[in-house]
């Protein structure tokens, strides 16, 4: 080991851990915030019964909350920038605990009820949408560069669990209490989850005033450049024209599409093309999830180890190229297995391999930003979103003409494109002077 990562660690050891509880309050926001993008989609056969509304208007119901959040992502990341993100964070998670549970007031006899609903899922998505841009923002100010792999697993590792947990839980409390039950308990865990966050958090490490002056001086001496993530903002122009941000957000694109595939999708392949039944099928799904958090962990530690030995070349860009081509090789063989349980497991393995890349995309994102670390980082994801809603459509229509294979091998095909952006990509002029918003 070498002399100054000894004295790295011996500095940290005796910082505190006040950034580390941050990142831990964000991995349960993004956990709740999961647990309410979903919930809908557990409960909806209960919700469509009791509405009488046919699988197509359920359809545009789950859709509604896309938009939204896909639409907001920008505007949410812009905001947090200017607003600071523990502001925005308690009010998004207030604002989306108000629209869960405002579908529980509503009854089968309520006037323009579809329309309601629609509405109700698209506040929803806008409320979401601040979340991952505004946890971005954060790491930026809080995060040591060498360490923002780890935070950002671990923030994201949420998904997972958050998409884990769900299926079980919601199925139980709907079966037992029913669907409204589900839905006014997220709200509940939201609002106490983002209290506790405005108590704890600040925008600025220097905020803080319970942050020890070794943390402080640590994370300072951290950030890109050894510069603090004050300064005016970065104009738009650059944002969107900037090749190192185009490279990475087109990767996202792909990295959408794939991941959408095992969100919107996995269960009903199962059922119906793998001919499991709903308790198998429900059981095997929970794979991929497992896989994501495990994997979103484990490849922040990695992608940490790596830069801090061969730097960000090679610990961000190529971890990820490799981390996105493996799960295209995943998805590849694991749609042709014949064993329905083997598949389930292999291309389980693809969604694992898939989030070894994700803190990769944030912490870039987040070098590149600085100061706008949420209005890059909400553009990005904002283009994530737009793959997923891509596959929502085009994989069942790519299924019903040349079958569900061919699904997942334009899934694959794109996660190798998707691999190859990254290989554009070079963190080292993160640190270059770029010109200020006027």
């Amino acid at each position: 080991m070498r002399a100054k990562d000894i004295v790295f660690q011996v500095k940290q050891a005796q910082s505190g851990s006040l950034r580390w509880l941050l990142v831990f309050w964000m991995f349960l926001i993004s956990s709740v915030a999961y647990l309410d993008r979903v919930n809908i989609s557990i409960a909806g056969p209960a919700i469509a019964r009791e509405f009488h509304i046919d699988n197509v208007q359920l359809g545009w119901v789950l859709s509604a909350f896309l938009v939204g959040y896909a639409l907001f992502q920008t505007p949410g990341g812009a905001l947090a920038d200017r607003a600071g993100p523990r502001r925005i964070i308690a009010l998004g998670v207030v604002w989306w605990a108000v629209f869960t549970s405002l579908i529980t007031v509503l009854s089968p006899g309520t006037a323009n009820l579809l329309i309601l609903l629609l509405l109700t899922r698209f506040c929803l998505g806008v409320g979401e949408a601040v979340v991952y841009p505004s946890c971005n923002a954060m790491v930026a100010a809080w995060i040591p560069s060498r360490e923002r792999g780890k935070a950002n697993g671990a923030i994201f590792a949420g998904v997972g669990l958050g998409g884990a947990f769900t299926s079980p839980f919601i199925s139980y409390v709907t079966v037992n209490f029913g669907w409204r039950s589900c839905f006014l308990i997220s709200a509940v865990l939201g609002l106490v989850v983002g209290g506790i966050w405005y108590l704890i958090a600040r925008d600025k490490p220097e905020q803080h005033p319970k942050i020890g002056q070794g943390e402080l001086e640590l994370i300072k001496a951290g950030l890109p450049g050894g510069k603090t993530a004050k300064g005016p903002s970065l104009p738009w122009s650059y944002i969107l024209t900037e090749p190192n941000i185009l490279a990475v957000t087109f990767s996202y694109f792909t990295y959408g599409y794939a991941a959408y595939i095992f969100i919107s999708w996995f269960f009903i392949y199962l059922n119906t093309v793998r001919k499991m039944n709903v308790k198998q099928s429900a059981a095997y799904t929970v794979l991929p999830f497992l896989a994501m958090a495990v994997g979103s962990i484990v490849g922040g530690w990695i992608s940490d180890a790596l830069m801090k030995r061969y730097g960000k070349r090679v610990g961000r860009c190529y971890v990820a190229a490799g981390a996105i081509a493996l799960a295209a090789v995943f998805i590849t063989f694991g749609s042709q297995l014949e064993s329905a349980s083997a598949a389930s497991f292999v291309l389980a393995g693809g969604a694992g391999a898939l989030y070894l890349s994700q803190s990769a995309f944030w912490t870039i994102s987040a070098d590149f930003g600085k100061q706008s670390a949420g209005s890059v980082s909400g553009f990005m994801n904002m283009v994530n979103q737009f793959g997923g809603a891509l596959t929502a459509s085009l994989t069942p229509w790519i299924a019903k003409n040349y079958g569900w294979t061919a699904s997942f091998l334009v899934a694959a095909g794109l996660c190798l494109a998707g691999a190859a952006a990254w290989l554009f990509v070079h963190p080292e002029r993160a640190d270059q002077k770029v010109p200020a918003t006027a």
